[in-house]
């Protein structure tokens, strides 16, 4: 009997490998950047459907409810529904998919919490994003993984970012430096580093 339950655990160790190639692979191609679909919808619909697609979800101006059910958001002109805040928390969100926040002028707000695949290069290329530079006031980065110093000081580029919060990063080296980065480039800044 203990020969075959050690059997049993051997090989779903040896499959664990392969589950997790799965659901990567899965989880990339719902962060397919449909550069026909933005076009055609808009860069907020088309956010807003790549956000819910990978389990986020979103508040529109002009609404306190959100919205997480892709076959629930609200339909109507283009230029109607603008995203004002991001729940990506636990989410699938990924670098190549970052592409479909091109174009968001009023996120205000962006959570980031248990997002696996977030990693530096991600809040690089969010603190790019011109839109974002000039729209978003908070944001919470929890749980991250793969995030690091340097991921974080690339916020600093989030010009009108007012509160920051930063908890549960094993990435993170060197809090007292990188706060003081941060701090230095956004003096408005309400930083809440755990």
């Amino acid at each position: 009997m203990k020969l075959l339950a050690r059997t049993v655990r051997c090989a779903l160790k040896q499959r664990e490998p392969d589950r997790r190639h799965f659901w990567a692979w899965l989880n990339a191609v719902f962060n397919k950047v449909d550069y026909e679909r933005i076009k055609a919808v808009g860069p907020d619909r088309a956010a807003a459907e790549w956000l819910l697609r990978c389990g986020a979800k979103v508040r529109f101006q002009g609404f306190e409810r959100w919205h997480q059910d892709y076959n629930a958001l609200p339909n109507g002109a283009q230029d109607r529904y603008k995203i004002r805040s991001i729940d990506a928390s636990e989410s699938c969100i990924m670098y190549r998919g970052l592409d479909h926040l091109e174009g968001l002028r009023h996120v205000e707000e962006m959570k980031l919490n248990k997002c696996l695949y977030v990693e530096d290069a991600c809040l690089e290329r969010l603190s790019s994003l011109d839109g974002l530079q000039e729209s978003l006031t908070t944001m919470e980065v929890v749980a991250c993984g793969n995030v690091t110093d340097r991921g974080l000081v690339a916020l600093h580029k989030l010009r009108n970012l007012e509160y920051l919060l930063l908890s549960d990063l094993p990435g993170l080296k060197d809090k007292e430096t990188t706060a003081s980065r941060l701090k230095t480039a956004l003096p408005r800044l309400d930083l809440h580093l755990d």
